[in-house]
């Protein structure tokens, strides 16, 4: 993905106190912050006296309910990002960053009709189990465990140093040490309370993060008097693109192939994300999965609407706050370019100026308990992945005992949490576009295609789904490597070998049409008994039929 796309998960985090910058720690953010870490250790505690199997551990017994899930998922998929970073968005481009949520948003519609209700019915932990369904264990686990623990150790880069940079400014206190912090918080909601703790983290962040957003666009159309005609006209106005902020396509989408690339990654990468698709397991049937979308779609889709209304106003309400900006020694300056900490401040900046300190240090909670929630999420997803995936059906064939899988389940937490800060540190200073922008490609390209074809086309085999999902993953790699985003702004060469950063348009039809053709070329006696096994997989994924009590949890 392009440079912008890092606005959306990388610097979100990080610049979550705008008058920090100036005017040291806020302490309404620091009692906020500490009250939000006090309750989350609660629950914690809770669900650790909860957690005594494999089931409870990575989806909480199955007993969470639709709506709580729906709350969960679009606290698991809200990350800091998509309030700061798409605020941020809006205020630069107008339309066009209203269109760049979109993308985000129509993946939904993919999840609840081709994937919700099937993954539920099919599986038990996470998707590997559903694409092991009817292929081999190893090769389909090995795939999807390398595609999966790619796409979180990407996402948990730019989580860590998100993080960190915001303890840093909410203590004060040395980079390294706040990324420590941010790890040992992760472990100890994981490796204790498992999937019940982490889910109920994600709830409380989600209505935080909903409350704050609303509470701010009240406050911005209390200052247009409830018109948005008028906000609009003043964001016109003052905006130096003018009128070009309300028509598509006149920046972030100008180029239609890479918008067209770029759209594709964000709607089907949504249907990839492990952490994302493994909360379908959290409840008890099909029903209730397809609740968990409606529930979380409502949720998502309020929540953009709602960054509209802030990026917009923002525009007008932050040029009355000259104080926000690096000035000129004429007291000019531009809205965009001079804008304290950059535009991914835009949503800080405009909490200050309608809310106060107050509001300020409650954004600053909230973005805080946004981070850990997601990167909680992506630890149990990494967790399911190298125990279940890796060891207990790869490398031990099944011969583990339930006490042996919460061990292994535990120590894969710890250490994910222990890679997790490496790597925060390590790329603290980094530009990690390249990796957000990865981590929805990878998916898109390599996890989407393998879980929909192997439960909707008779005809995939093992080996087709095996080479079409590496093929996809190492195109998207290797595409981004050489896109602008890496070849010249991190390695430095004068020109990109690739002509767009998004590799979708490409990476993805040629894992679909991978697994097609390696499949239809597969006349193996294990091919023919995978294809024989699809009515019975059919069966059960339309119906639910077949499902054991403990698959039901």
């Amino acid at each position: 993905m392009s440079r912008l796309f890092a606005t959306l998960l990388l610097l979100a985090g990080s610049s979550s106190i705008a008058s920090a910058a100036t005017a040291g720690p806020s302490k309404p953010a620091i009692i906020m912050f500490l009250v939000f870490i006090a309750g989350t250790m609660g629950i914690t505690y809770w669900a650790a006296r909860k957690t005594q199997s494999t089931s409870d551990f990575y989806t909480a017994g199955g007993g969470i309910s639709g709506f709580q899930n729906g709350l969960a998922i679009a606290g698991d998929y809200l990350s800091a990002a998509s309030f700061l970073g798409i605020a941020g968005m809006v205020y630069v481009s107008g339309f066009d960053g209203v269109v760049y949520a979109i993308g985000f948003m129509f993946g939904w519609p993919t999840v609840m009709f081709l994937i919700a209700e099937r993954l539920r019915n099919l599986g038990r932990y996470n998707f590997a189990d559903v694409t092991a369904f009817r292929l081999k264990q190893t090769q389909m686990r090995t795939l999807a465990a390398s595609a999966s623990l790619l796409i979180i150790c990407l996402y948990l880069i730019a989580q860590m140093v998100g993080a960190g940079k915001l303890i840093v400014l909410l203590f004060g206190i040395n980079y390294k040490l706040a990324v420590v912090i941010v790890g040992a918080l992760m472990m100890v909601y994981v490796a204790f309370g498992g999937m019940t703790a982490t889910t109920w983290v994600q709830i409380i962040k989600a209505v935080l993060m909903l409350f704050g957003a609303s509470l701010m666009t009240f406050l911005v159309l209390k200052a247009f008097n409830f018109n948005i005609d008028t906000m609009l006209e003043k964001a016109v106005e003052i905006h130096r693109d003018g009128r070009h902020i309300l028509a598509p396509g006149e920046s972030l989408i100008s180029n239609p192939i890479n918008a067209l690339s770029l759209g594709l990654a964000l709607a089907l990468g949504t249907a990839g994300l492990p952490h994302i698709l493994m909360r379908f397991f959290t409840v008890a049937n099909a029903q209730e999965a397809r609740k968990s979308v409606i529930w979380a779609s409502s949720f998502i889709g309020y929540f953009y609407l709602l960054t509209f209304i802030i990026g917009f106003g923002a525009i007008w309400l932050l040029s009355q706050n000259p104080e926000l900006f690096n000035r000129g020694p004429d007291g000019s300056f531009d809205l965009i370019r001079d804008l304290i900490g950059g535009t991914n401040m835009v949503a800080v900046h405009l909490a200050s100026a309608v809310g106060g300190e107050l509001l300020l240090g409650f954004l600053a909670a909230v973005t805080f308990a946004t981070i850990v929630a997601v990167v909680a999420g992506l630890s149990l997803a990494g967790a399911a992945a190298i125990s279940h995936d890796l060891y207990d059906n790869v490398i031990a064939k099944g011969n583990v005992t339930e006490e042996q899988k919460m061990r292994i389940s535990r120590i894969s937490t710890v250490a994910l949490g222990v890679l997790a800060i490496l790597l925060g540190i390590i790329f603290e200073n980094q530009n990690v576009a390249f990796m957000v922008g990865l981590a929805f490609a990878i998916a898109a390209s390599s996890n989407f295609p393998v879980l929909v074809l192997s439960i909707s086309w008779r005809g995939c085999t093992t080996r087709g789904a095996t080479l079409g999902g590496f093929i996809g993953l190492i195109t998207a790699t290797v595409w981004v490597v050489l896109s602008k985003t890496v070849w010249v702004d991190v390695f430095g060469f004068a020109e990109p070998i690739t002509p767009f950063p998004n590799p979708g348009i490409l990476s993805i039809p040629l894992a679909f049409i991978s697994i097609w053709f390696f499949s239809i070329t597969d006349k193996s006696a294990d091919a023919a008994k995978e294809k024989a096994a699809f009515d019975a997989l059919n069966v059960r994924s339309q119906t639910g039929l077949g499902i054991s009590k403990a698959e039901v949890h």
